[in-house]
């Protein structure tokens, strides 16, 4: 199933999961529920007798009702196990899972909540996922197999294997794919799209998470920060912003790359046509990718305005300490053999 397609069930299932509520702890009148065995629910819902069992344990799951000598099971301990599924495939932990279920059962909307999670979720590009064979993949590079290649854009994401058929891919993004064809094609190597792709989404990652700081400490706060989860109105009023703020990072970025293509092109082309000068590379600068733990490190001692000087400082010191450490050991080593001749 495409991405697109995994996105649209989910969504669905959020509506399926809010219209849920009242299923689970709020029997109503009428006929009895039908009943099932442990090892029936397992078969249904997918989880094992084991997983069942550790639920309950940990308070997810109701306790199934005593009849006779028998454990029995009803569709709402059903409801609740596909609850629990969709949420840990958002990435819910199972404290927080127990903590939204428990407020959804006191009372306090679920269905809000489930639908900023969809929101956030779902596609954040109008892009379609298409689906490429092998053929035509060798094809597009130059006609000549390289498995290396296809490895490294499977380890990146720009290829997703097709489970059950080893000569189909799925492209995620067909416009990345398309660069990497261009730029192929222009001359560079595949080994070098890969590794300007690592560089760049470093890069890149550093930016969105600047951009939900930012929008998490002016705009979400008030519903993220509070001492209580967020009722069904305020799930749903982040999620209406989501939608509204969603293009505003891709257009900002859009427009400062714009910019500074447009400057440094410029730059650069006068540097290579003025042949008679020998290009000062003091101000030149180049990008560096630094583990994502060191550079929260560095934000954390002294903010992520100067994160990039301190970094900058610190390796020059650093260069400046080597120069001098070998400065002193030349010297002490010309001074031994002074006194030895």
């Amino acid at each position: 199933m495409s991405e697109v397609g995994r996105v649209a069930g989910q969504r669905g299932e959020v509506g399926r999961l809010a219209d849920q509520r009242g299923e689970v702890g709020h029997a109503a009148d009428g006929p009895a529920p039908p009943a099932h065995r442990i090892e029936d629910l397992a078969h249904l819902s997918g989880a094992t007798v084991r997983t069942i069992r550790a639920y309950q344990d940990r308070g997810l799951l109701p306790r199934p009702e005593r009849r006779g000598r028998a454990n029995v099971y009803s569709d709402a301990h059903l409801v609740r196990l596909r609850q629990i599924a969709d949420l840990l495939d958002r990435g819910y932990t199972l404290a927080s899972i127990k903590e939204l279920l428990e407020a959804w059962d006191a009372g306090r909307g679920l269905g809000g909540v489930l639908g900023l999670v969809a929101e956030v979720d779902g596609p954040w590009t109008d892009e379609e996922a298409v689906r490429i064979s092998r053929a035509e993949l060798d094809e597009r590079f130059g006609g000549t197999p390289d498995d290396a290649a296809v490895a490294d854009a499977v380890e990146l994401g720009v290829l997703e294997p097709v489970p059950g058929d080893e000569d189909s891919f799925l492209v995620p993004s067909p416009q990345e794919l398309t660069v990497a064809v261009e730029l192929h094609a222009a001359g560079v190597p595949l080994s070098a799209i890969s590794g300007h792709l690592r560089e760049l989404r470093g890069q890149v990652e550093h930016i969105a998470a600047r951009f939900l700081e930012f929008t998490t400490e002016h705009v979400f706060a008030r519903y993220l920060d509070g001492r209580h989860r967020p009722t069904d109105a305020e799930a749903a009023e982040a999620a209406s912003l989501v939608r509204r703020l969603r293009p505003l990072a891709q257009q900002t970025v859009d427009a400062e790359l714009a910019r500074a293509m447009r400057l440094l092109a410029v730059q650069h082309l006068r540097q290579h046509l003025d042949s008679g000068e020998t290009p000062d590379l003091r101000n030149r600068t180049r990008s560096v990718t630094l583990p994502a733990d060191t550079m929260a490190a560095v934000e954390r001692l002294v903010g992520p305005e100067q994160a990039s000087p301190f970094i900058a400082l610190a390796a020059e010191r650093e260069v400046r300490a080597r120069v001098l450490d070998r400065l002193a050991a030349s010297h002490a080593a010309s001074t031994d053999l002074d006194e030895t001749s």
